[in-house]
């Protein structure tokens, strides 16, 4: 059961420092292998492509996102020239089933060779696109026909644990083995959750998001994540301190109701796992959580839905019950309805991914850091923190040994390449340290990282690469560049040796040849790093 989250930080789940109430995670970790330094590749096609099919996003056609960047670029669609997780596992005798976010076709209205139904999944349900209404969800499939939601109660991640539920009970009837692969859109913008869910959490971030974020980091040395001593970046300086914070009530609505998300995605895999231990499959089920990238600072620029041209995709113009829909970061608009469509900005972003800097689409820490749990009772597994690094592509190599399948030299008529990672059960087992020193690469939209150890070299798209030595300094906060220029640049040039050999695209050609904001596989906008101070 492969459980992945969208744009949760790595500080939102309790057992990893939260205020956020995620009993049935919490859980899940207590039982299992927790890792502190488990990374994903900073968006969510790219994620997911490299999730599932164990090689670097820019090798399966899903460089940057799903839309063309050609020819400059990539195609942004699944290529056939990968295998995914199901179609290993599927050819192996599992029954599989996707139930929930796809993302990793650039055609989300006419079935094509990139659809789940046709890369290994037997049982889909869920939406192929990007982000989309809770309440009113937008190229939902099941199998390859479209659904269309006219229920008022209907709630996106209530229905996602409902049906992965019912895969599971259908299956543990069977003689076959099950892959179940549970994506939520959950934390994900839009701010949408049920009122009666945000106001279990009313009040709980009236002292705002600097104190939030120095008691994470509190509880994560209580935890024993990190060591005592470890500093906390500073505050964004786009972000002002929460005293000087116009509209306080609606900036605490918009955490209020991020944390009503992740508590909803977290009662739905609490059901999953409850029809596990009720079937009698949860001692030989690995169950495997994460995220796709760090917390998410994209602000979305106000406007009625039905004034915009082109309308998004995404975004339903009415509610069912007939209300103007108004899209945006709007502090006369209250968000967590329908009639909603908001997101909580870089403020609470950076609480996400406390205690680090950046976000989703950099590679520093707060981009690519994941809460990683993986609970197998039957398998061995410690209880307790992993501190070994490892990457997405690790994942497809892991399901391979743990499950005793091997691996494919064709697809078809297609040749596919090795997976690119390497196993984590030992890991995960308590017997780390074994083989050479991981190195792990990362690339996107230009911002690029190579792990060696405790060292890592990265940069921001056009910028010097900066060195840190993460053994002491996880918080990128001191840059050794200029004190240890040879070992930076060895890293600079075995990141150049794999960005060649994968595929890597320069990044100038692909922003010079960018199509219009909204024409490309639903992209609302180019999203910026510099943005005003939140006021």
């Amino acid at each position: 059961m492969l459980v992945l989250a969208d744009d949760l930080g790595f500080s939102d789940l309790g057992c990893y420092g939260s205020e956020i109430r995620t009993p049935h995670l919490d859980a899940l970790g207590d039982q299992g292998a927790r890792m502190t330094a488990f990374y994903n590749t900073a968006r969510c096609s790219p994620s997911r492509a490299s999730l599932l099919t164990g090689l670097h996003p820019h090798q399966t056609g899903v460089g940057i996102l799903t839309g063309s960047t050609l020819p400059e670029g990539y195609p942004g669609t699944l290529t056939p020239d990968c295998a995914t997780m199901a179609e290993v596992l599927g050819d192996a005798g599992y029954r599989t089933a996707l139930i929930g976010k796809w993302h990793l076709s650039t055609d989300i209205s006419t079935p094509g060779p990139a659809w789940p139904s046709r890369r290994g999944f037997q049982h889909v349900w869920g939406p192929l696109g990007g982000s989309c209404s809770y309440f009113q969800s937008t190229s939902l499939v099941d199998g390859e026909t479209p659904v269309s939601i006219d229920d008022p109660d209907f709630y996106l991640t209530e229905e996602l644990g409902r049906r992965a539920e019912s895969f599971v009970r259908s299956a543990a009837d069977g003689a076959d083995p099950f892959f179940v692969y549970l994506a939520f859109t959950a934390p994900h913008w839009p701010l949408h959750a049920p009122e009666s869910a945000i106001e279990s959490v009313a009040g709980r971030y009236a002292a705002g998001w600097d104190e939030t974020r120095h008691d994470r980091l509190r509880r994560m040395v209580a935890l024993g994540m990190f060591d005592e001593g470890t500093d906390l970046t500073d505050r964004d300086p786009a972000v002002v301190p929460w005293a000087d914070v116009a509209d306080q009530e609606w900036q605490q609505r918009r955490m209020e109701v991020y944390a009503a998300q992740v508590e909803l995605m977290d009662a739905a895999v609490g059901r999953v796992v409850a029809a596990l231990e009720e079937t009698g499959t949860r001692e030989d089920t690995l169950v495997i959580f994460l995220s796709d990238n760090g917390g998410c600072a994209e602000e979305i620029a106000p406007g009625w839905v039905d004034e915009m041209d082109p309308v998004p995709y995404s975004t339903p113009a009415r509610t069912l019950g007939g209300e103007r829909v108004r899209r945006g970061n709007d502090p006369t608009v209250v968000p967590g309805g329908p009639q909603s469509f908001a997101s909580y900005g870089r403020p609470w972003a950076q609480v996400s991914n406390a205690p680090f800097r950046e976000y989703k689409h950099w590679v520093h820490e707060g981009g690519i850091a994941t809460p990683l749990i993986a609970s197998w009772p039957s398998g061995g597994l410690t209880h307790g923190w992993v501190r070994e690094p490892g990457q997405l592509p690790d994942l497809m190599t892991t399901v391979l040994e743990a499950t005793g399948t091997r691996y494919p030299e064709r697809r078809g008529l297609h040749a596919i390449p090795p997976p690119e990672g390497r196993s984590l059960l030992a890991a995960w087992k308590g017997e780390g340290g074994r083989g050479p020193e991981p190195v792990l690469y990362f690339e996107h939209e230009g911002n690029a990282a190579i792990r060696q150890g405790a060292w890592k070299a990265v940069r921001r798209y056009s910028q010097p690469w900066e060195l840190y030595d993460l053994a002491r300094d996880r918080t990128e906060r001191h840059d050794l560049a200029a004190s240890h220029p040879e070992r930076l640049a060895d890293l600079v040039a075995s990141y150049a040796r794999w960005a060649q050999r994968c595929g890597v695209r320069d990044r100038a050609p692909i922003v010079a040849g960018r199509p219009a904001p909204g024409r490309a596989g639903g992209l609302v906008a180019p999203f910026v790093s510099s943005v005003p101070a939140i006021r």
